[in-house]
């Protein structure tokens, strides 16, 4: 989470926040990090008028982004090892056990208990209390942390990480900042942060998984228009 005069953004994991964060921080006048990847509700209440900007992507692309970022490190975090059986599972059966934690107590037990009990400032950030309300919501991992990240719409400025260097621009000139040559040319040019690489995200999923998705994450699906195909 980055704080600013006029704005903060709340970093939602594997959305496109590093490549923000890098953007905010070398450009930004006063900008200031408060801690990583904790969510608006850690706002001090002095700050809790300012707008929140933040990003979002296609849940589909977020699980291949997710679990390939993960295979790419030399030490996996908790939540993958747990469910992905230390890396034993393919990529449908981690996903799929990653979209029924809402729904499979005995998983989600393993998983709260497997992350830390408090935050950690890097990394994932999550800590065991943080996901427990995931319970019986219906709610998929990125949809549940979409709302743990960023809570209720009011002051809420999102866009898609899949148009960011077009959307970057807009949010910040919505604020009252006006962007240096140096800011937009170095949103417009800088290379992508923090990514792993993988193929196209639609070659990951059978039809079964790809529906699965649907239904668990259809609140930020429907919200933003996405779709499997996009």
């Amino acid at each position: 989470m980055i704080a600013t005069p006029r704005f903060i953004f709340v970093h939602l994991h594997k959305s496109g926040g590093t490549f923000v964060n890098d953007c905010l921080m070398r450009y930004i006048p006063g900008a200031r990090q408060l801690g990583y990847h904790l969510p608006r509700s850690a706002l001090a209440t002095e700050l809790s008028h300012l707008p929140v900007l933040g990003f979002v992507r296609n849940p589909w692309s977020y699980y291949v982004s997710w679990y390939s970022f993960q295979r790419s490190l030399p030490r996996q975090n908790a939540l993958f090892n747990v469910l992905s059986a230390s890396g034993t599972l393919s990529f449908a059966r981690t996903i799929r056990n990653m979209l029924d934690l809402e729904a499979n107590a005995g998983l989600r037990n393993q998983v709260v208990a497997a992350l830390p009990a408090a935050f950690t400032n890097r990394g994932l950030n999550l800590p065991g209390f943080a996901l427990q309300p995931i319970a019986d919501s219906g709610l998929g991992f990125y949809s549940y942390l979409y709302k743990y990240m960023y809570g209720e719409a009011a002051g809420l400025h999102m866009g898609r990480m899949e148009s960011l260097r077009t959307e970057l621009p807009r949010l910040l000139a919505a604020t009252g900042y006006t962007l240096s040559d140096e800011l937009q040319r170095h949103i417009a040019t800088a290379a992508p942060s923090n990514a792993a690489p993988h193929g196209a995200y639609r070659d990951y999923y059978d039809p079964a998984l790809r529906d699965l998705v649907a239904v668990r994450d259809a609140a930020v699906i429907e919200l933003f228009r996405y779709r499997f195909d996009d």
